[in-house]
């Protein structure tokens, strides 16, 4: 029996939450995943899973044996990295995943720096507004934006990003300035159609500081924020995006940011990654090489 093998697809099975499950991930039968638990628990002489027809947990001693199993196998990883010279010069593969619109106007092109710098490295860059799984899709390292889950994530924060309303100059000259929030509910609207999409746009009172939601009758629903930000640029109706969505456009000026005052408070921006003891050295580099460059076009 090969014990590291089968302390890996124990170490699936918990994360996935069922041996179907971590047979489908691990691409092996499942009678096959079944046996190498059960030779895991004649070896050790305990069971290790209690298996029900509507769940799987731990044991105390599967619990133990599975924490252990971690830290085993994160070592040997790191031992066969640094073997190879990921420790001792920055050269293999990263992947990297970025929000699409973000990644193309500010990642891409510190991306092609990076490449340029170290010949050594190649980048598999995913850009995608859904946010991967880190462990189970095998990213590096992650742009994301908004507040963070409790997780055991490594997060650097690089920036924070402002929530801004916007029109086109020809449509706030048609409708007026809207002086507050509830003056939009006179004013057409474009909101982006999410999978939680939420009926009202919440700003913030300035004076208290409180919470102010205003109901939204979209004129047109999208489902990109680039859309979103073309048809407020043709004057369909006021939109609602982060900044980096509109900044172009707003410097041409076929867009203008309004309520200013009442923007909700700005949501955080992070370069995430897994929890390691030790971080090879091409994440190294690439996150002492693009903070500072993100930190930069986030500051505005």
């Amino acid at each position: 029996m090969d014990r590291l093998e089968a302390m890996s697809m124990l170490i699936t099975v918990m994360e996935q939450g069922s041996l179907s499950a971590a047979s489908r991930t691990l691409q092996v039968p499942l009678a096959t995943l079944s046996r190498r638990i059960a030779d895991l628990e004649s070896h050790l002489g305990t069971r290790l899973l209690l298996r029900t027809t509507r769940k799987l947990t731990l044991t105390d001693a599967g619990a133990a044996y599975v924490e252990a199993a971690r830290r085993i196998i994160e070592q040997v990883e790191e031992a066969e990295r640094e073997a190879s010279g990921e420790f001792m010069a920055p050269k293999g593969e990263l992947v990297i995943t970025a929000p699409i619109m973000f990644g193309r106007l500010h990642v891409l092109p510190v991306v092609a720096e990076f490449l340029a710098t170290f010949p050594a490295i190649n980048i598999r860059l995913l850009l995608n507004d859904r946010n991967a799984d880190l462990i189970e899709e095998h990213v590096d390292m992650a742009v994301r934006i908004g507040k963070l889950p409790d997780s055991t994530m490594v997060a650097t924060q690089i920036g924070n990003m402002r929530t801004v309303t916007c029109a086109s100059p020809a449509l706030l000259a048609e409708y007026g300035m809207p002086q507050q929030p509830d003056d939009l509910l006179r004013l057409p609207c474009v909101m982006v159609d999410t999978p939680m999409p939420s009926p009202a746009w919440r700003f913030r009172d300035a004076q208290t500081s409180s919470a102010l939601d205003i109901p939204i009758h979209s004129r047109l629903s999208v489902t990109t924020t680039e859309a979103a930000a073309q048809a407020a640029i043709l004057g369909v109706g006021v939109t609602r995006l982060l900044h980096y969505q509109t900044a172009e456009a707003v410097a041409k000026g076929e867009l203008e940011i309004i309520l200013e005052a009442y923007e909700p408070t700005p949501v955080p921006v992070h370069l995430l990654h897994v929890s390691r003891s030790r971080m090879p050295l091409k994440m190294r580099r690439f996150l002492d090489f693009a903070a500072p460059q993100l930190r930069k076009v986030l500051r505005y």
